[in-house]
């Protein structure tokens, strides 16, 4: 009996690790889609700030890798999967939503990003890396139709720009698939801090290779403080974002995972409206209710999974 409780005790207290990525990483993606918004202001496009942004992350992120002794592997399994999940979890989806928030604001991309649910838990039960539960599975549809109020106003708007909106929701759509892809083609025996500079690192080369192309530009004026600023807080805020990510990846699972934009969106859209100035998407309140209880529902749902005793 007390063995039995011991278990229980123990399947409760490794929960605590994936919730608490769970809070902080979404608390970074919130904070994140907020300080793009400022980029257009100091001079510099979506793509240079992405890019140097990234690329500051994966030196911070490689650093800690080898003071840890875990440095990225280098196998070819490895390299597919720092490209392939950097093109559709970083490059991709960031480069999209990046480039939206001129046009259709910080708040509905914080908001947006709490989509990836649905599409993940399906995913995942179609790949059987997840098992069916009734909880759950209400969770992240809670939290899908959360997001679906918000852009249903947000396509309604007389100034809407359905062609940015589009592009928007197109990010969810790459963040999902990369949530997939990181759970089934994890590397043998790798490390989280090993894998996140890694994939980081790729990040940069790929939107490096897009800098060269005709009408795109990394390039950062450099004769004041204000965008080297900006690029050095992203790139600290990245470096603990995709930290947390794989953390969150190895202990929690692609559905746990994907509910990382459903806490950005709780802690993006307060600061987009607050200290921002910008108008409170229609339908917030319903919209951020539901999304809540989704969140609320899923992390239940994988708490009562986790501490069931095995039969």
């Amino acid at each position: 009996m007390s063995a039995s409780m011991q278990q229980v005790s123990n399947s409760k207290q490794s929960w605590l690790v994936p919730f608490t990525c769970l809070l902080a990483g979404g608390a970074l993606i919130g904070i994140s889609t907020n300080l793009a918004k400022y980029v257009g202001e100091v001079g510099l496009t979506p793509l240079a700030f992405l890019f140097w942004s990234i690329t500051g992350a994966a030196i911070i992120l490689l650093l800690v890798s080898f003071l840890r002794q875990q440095p990225p592997p280098l196998s070819a399994r490895s390299f597919e999967y720092y490209f392939v999940a950097a093109l559709v979890s970083v490059a991709g989806s960031n480069l999209l939503l990046f480039s939206a928030i001129p046009h259709v604001g910080a708040g509905f991309v914080a908001l947006i990003i709490s989509l990836p649910p649905l599409l993940t838990y399906l995913g995942a039960l179609v790949m059987r890396i997840e098992q069916f539960t009734v909880m759950r599975a209400c969770g992240v549809v809670a939290a899908l139709m959360g997001a679906g109020v918000l852009a249903i106003h947000k396509f309604s708007a007389p100034d809407a720009s359905v062609f940015w909106i589009v592009m928007a929701l197109c990010g969810p759509v790459l963040l999902a698939i990369g949530n997939i892809y990181r759970t089934l083609r994890w590397p043998d025996n790798a490390s989280p801090s090993a894998l996140a500079p890694g994939m980081l690192i790729a990040a940069a080369l790929l939107l490096g290779m897009m800098g060269v192309l005709p009408s795109f530009s990394v390039a950062v004026p450099l004769g004041e403080l204000l965008p080297l600023g900006l690029i050095l807080a992203q790139a600290c805020i990245f470096a603990g974002q995709f930290l947390l990510l794989f953390l969150l990846q190895k202990t929690g699972g692609p559905v746990l995972l994907s509910l990382l934009g459903s806490v950005g969106a709780v802690v993006g859209v307060p600061v987009a409206i607050f200290l921002q100035g910008e108008a409170p998407p229609e339908g917030l309140i319903l919209g951020a209710s539901l999304i809540a209880l989704g969140i609320a529902l899923v992390t239940w749902g994988g708490v009562k999974m986790a501490t069931a005793p095995s039969k």
